[in-house]
């Protein structure tokens, strides 16, 4: 509505100055035009000298009343006969001036020369009222004015039935998606008001609601479904769990058992052979115990909730180190290089399990070096913080990294150092539960490096 009145006001005032324009354009012609026939008879008279018969030529303008004024000059440019009789400045000039045709407060003047053939004989002076014009304007504007309201009135009119018949049903149709938008409620269903295609739009949209619906409600139901599958899957986890750690147990501890006692009590009457025999059994035993642990381990990382809180890193690792050293105080050649103010926010009991297994690690692969360098530090790299674990024993070769983190793959043999191949798949699923990354780099006798990084908590 209001582009149509704006659109309507600016076409009414174009047409009204096009419309005062076009009037004074008409004026100013017809004026010159009797301007002209005026000086085609008043030829005689200057050219005889005889002001009596000019006057009589001017008087002729008595039956025009818009004509205010007139006057002839002879051809030195004086003042030769007037209308009305005895006319002077201002209503006329006392000399002729220069042709053409020129506004002058209210009136309206127009010049012409009088010749006869090739010779001038003077010139003729007309002033027309403008007062005509300005009526004949200001009816013209009326009608204009009349006009543009009478629009804006049928503007007015057929925008209220386009309201009514459009714009009110795309209004209904627009409340309706914002109420389902902000309420997340896909029962909500727009109101058909109308039969016409937007009708037709409003059943459109009530069937998508409707079929959105429905989905929404088959999704839920296949999480309910799944969760339900989950949380059974769980508690036979749970139950395999117990399984292993009870059932399994008990034989592997009777092997075990029965071993060490078949050692004590019959060892004189073991040869060498038979010694070493049971020693291995004695051994295989605990290392499928330490397999079935790391495995525990390993489960409940996926089905225990983080406990994130604010730590230092370096105090676990100084913890670690001690430890490490206490268990092995004979290799006083190993040094430990651990950074200061590596505050996290993370869960401290897995972080405590990732620093104990690479630093476990690098303790067990330096064992063949005399004098052994293990480092825990923090570096930045693209805004971001990165931990790592750096030593210098007897690192791996980069053609098999792909294999480091997954469970129950090793790169070095058995006999040259032990594990279950579980450890580094544990700490991996740690990290990732942590929203960060890793990774290692290594060459063969020459260390590996392990980092990680993990992600802020949110607020």
């Amino acid at each position: 509505m209001l582009t149509s009145t704006t659109a309507l006001a600016l076409a009414g005032t174009a047409l009204t100055i096009h419309e005062v324009a076009s009037l004074r354009a008409l004026l100013a012609r017809e004026l010159a035009t009797r301007a002209a026939i005026l000086a085609a008879n008043s030829t005689a008279a200057l050219a005889f000298q005889n002001p009596e018969d000019a006057s009589q030529v001017l008087a002729g303008l008595r039956t025009d009343p818009s004509i205010m004024a007139a006057a002839l000059y002879d051809e030195h440019g004086g003042l030769f006969a007037t209308y009305p009789l005895g006319a002077s400045a201002p209503l006329v000039p006392a000399s002729s001036g220069a042709m053409g045709n020129r506004l002058e407060h209210a009136s309206l003047l127009v010049t012409r020369p009088v010749v006869e053939g090739n010779h001038r004989l003077g010139s003729l002076f007309l002033r027309s009222d403008l007062r005509a014009l300005d009526e004949r304007v200001r009816v013209q504007v009326m009608a204009i004015l009349l006009a543009v309201l009478g629009s804006i009135g049928v503007a007015f009119a057929l925008s209220t039935w386009l309201q009514g018949g459009i714009a009110r049903p795309i209004r209904i149709l627009a409340e309706t998606a914002k109420a389902v938008l902000d309420r997340k409620d896909y029962s909500i269903r727009a109101r058909s008001v109308s039969d016409d295609e937007l009708g037709v739009l409003a059943e459109g949209f009530n069937d998508m609601l409707a079929e959105i619906q429905r989905r929404d409600a088959e999704l839920e139901q296949r999480v309910a479904d799944r969760t339900a599958a989950l949380e059974a899957s769980n508690k036979e986890l749970e139950a395999f769990s117990y399984s292993v750690s009870h059932d399994l147990r008990a034989p592997l501890r009777a092997i075990d058992g029965f071993s060490k006692a078949l050692l004590e009590d019959c060892g004189e009457k073991l040869d060498e052979v038979g010694t070493k025999h049971l020693d291995r059994v004695r051994g295989a035993t605990r290392q499928m115990g330490n397999l079935i642990d790391d495995l525990l381990n390993l489960s409940r990382l996926s089905r225990a909730e983080l406990r994130r809180e604010r730590f230092d890193l370096g105090s676990v690792g100084k913890e670690i180190a001690a430890e490490l050293r206490r268990a092995q105080p004979e290799r006083q050649g190993v040094q430990f290089v651990i950074a200061e103010g590596m505050k996290v926010d993370a869960d401290s009991q897995l972080l405590r399990v990732v620093l104990d297994n690479f630093l476990r690690n690098a303790w067990k692969f330096t064992s063949k070096h005399p004098a052994a360098r293990i480092e825990l530090g923090q570096k930045t790299d693209g805004g971001r913080r990165i931990f790592f674990v750096q030593d210098d024993g007897a690192g791996f070769d980069m053609a098999h990294a792909n294999l480091l983190f997954a469970p129950f793959q090793r790169l070095h043999r058995q006999s040259d150092f032990e594990g279950t191949g579980v450890g580094l798949a544990t700490v991996q699923r740690i990290i990732h539960r942590h929203g960060g990354e890793l990774w290692a780099e290594g060459a063969v006798e020459r260390g590996a490096t392990f980092s990680f990084t993990l992600s802020e908590a949110k607020s």
